[in-house]
């Protein structure tokens, strides 16, 4: 396979430098592969450093001093940074779990390693001539260059078995496009839409992982767009796919999906859990519309999200701070609201991370065209709460009461049991409506006269 035309990666990290000149002075063939060498082509340098090479997993390193080897598919990383991922060139055999090959065999030609790749763009490689100067050649069997060219996102050999081979590819694939702006190859699209029920075998894990990264992206509706459009978002997300079609009146026009996808562009970009927080914080639409409006959907959507994040194997903690927001999303400030009812407010959202939920209402007031109104309550909210907080850090922040449930045993006789809980739950709403009352003579008094 003879190289093609010379490009210049300019400023290669040292880390990479120095892998491509170690292989190369052991006598091994050593390129650069995949999204670096696409990323190069689009003129956007991306952060991930993969190399290919002819020396096997070991001899990678017995070469390369703190490297690991990861995986049977002579994957072996080095922390870098950047940390450098390298693979030996490799053949593969049949996919009969549609996701790992039943065997994968070592010193395979860059052309064989090339072939077995998903994606045109994803299938060239950059081999080295002057290093230091970043000097190279482009390995571009497939054509790979031409179609980023022409937009397009094409399939090595048949679609078919590509995506036989890998379910997860099909995501793969409309996130490419949708990032891209590319249009999906007719043929490959056509196997996307016929095995797109084929994406259920696909781990929760590797279903997040591009799910993150769709919603890492400037506009991740576009691609949430692309997988219902080809069938995937039923399969995948189907609690999300069943807002489509569900009536709502905002002042932006559209449905319940249409609005949630607007919410999604809307959160910050660099907050993946506030992203899934909008993608997920009206799920609860889809079966709670009643005489135009929808019951209760926050809570019923917070259930629905928090089995989607079981289902996506989120971290508990960071689960458990996404449905508390989604939960608690739908609260209607406005300027006639008592210190009492912010007390109140604050009081409702302990656990609740605050932060993560009022940047969840700002998503979602700009996808619904609230205006500026919404946005100075918001921030006329906020300075109450904090007001609050400062006045009365003991009630609101400590959440103490200057009597607990041993002194109403003492001092009233009482015994343990719901009729105790419900008197302190009393004495709370009092010392909320005048914190003056949080005192130990005052509190007890109240409790003997309730």
């Amino acid at each position: 396979m003879e190289p093609g035309r010379e490009i210049t990666i300019a400023d290669l990290p040292r880390s990479v430098l120095d892998v491509l000149a170690t292989l190369r002075g052991a006598g091994h063939e050593a390129v650069l592969v995949g999204g670096c060498v696409r990323d190069h082509l689009l003129g956007r340098p991306g952060a991930d450093w993969d190399a290919a090479t002819s020396a096997l997993p070991q001899q990678i390193v017995d070469l390369l001093p703190g490297a690991t080897w990861e995986n049977r598919f002579g994957t072996v990383t080095l922390l870098g940074p950047p940390p450098v991922e390298v693979t030996s060139y490799r053949t593969e055999g049949k996919y009969r779990d549609g996701r790992r090959p039943d065997e994968v065999r070592f010193g395979a030609s860059l052309a064989d390693d090339l072939a077995r790749r998903d994606f045109t763009i994803n299938a060239m490689a950059w081999m080295p001539g002057d290093l230091e100067a970043g000097r190279g050649r482009l390995i571009d069997p497939f054509e790979g260059e031409r179609d980023l060219a022409d937009g397009v996102l094409r399939t090595v050999g048949d679609p078919r078995e590509r995506f036989g081979e890998d379910a997860l590819r099909l995501v793969r694939a409309a996130r490419l496009a949708a990032r891209d702006g590319m249009t999906i190859d007719p043929a490959t699209e056509a196997a996307i839409i016929a095995l797109a029920d084929s994406a259920a075998s696909v781990s929760g894990e590797r279903i997040r992982d591009e799910l993150l990264r769709i919603l890492a992206h400037p506009l991740p509706s576009r691609a949430v767009g692309m997988l219902e459009r080809l069938g995937l978002l039923r399969v995948v997300l189907p609690e999300l796919a069943a807002l489509r079609g569900v009536p709502q009146s905002k002042a932006i026009p559209g449905d319940a999906l249409d609005h949630t996808l607007r919410a999604v562009d809307a959160a910050a970009p660099d907050d993946p859990d506030l992203r899934l927080a909008a993608l997920l914080h009206d799920l609860g639409k889809a079966t709670t519309l009643s005489g135009g409006h929808f019951i209760g959907h926050e809570d019923v959507g917070a259930d629905l999200a928090e089995g989607v994040l079981r289902r996506l194997r989120i971290a508990r903690a960071r689960s458990d701070r996404i449905v508390g927001a989604i939960r608690q999303h739908m609260y209607a400030y406005d300027s006639t609201w008592t210190d009492a009812a912010v007390r109140r407010f604050i009081r409702r959202l302990s656990g609740v991370d605050r932060e993560l939920l009022f940047a969840l209402r700002r998503a979602d007031n700009a996808a619904s065209g609230v205006g500026p109104l919404g946005e100075a309550n918001q921030v006329e909210l906020e300075a109450r709460i904090a007001e609050q907080l400062e006045r009365q850090p003991a009630l609101l922040v400590d959440r103490r009461l200057a009597i607990d449930g041993d002194d109403l045993q003492r001092e009233l006789g009482m015994a343990p049991g719901p009729e105790l809980g419900a008197l302190l739950d009393h004495l709370t709403e009092l010392v909320l409506e005048d914190p003056s009352r949080n005192e130990r003579s005052i509190l007890l008094d109240l409790a003997r006269g309730r």
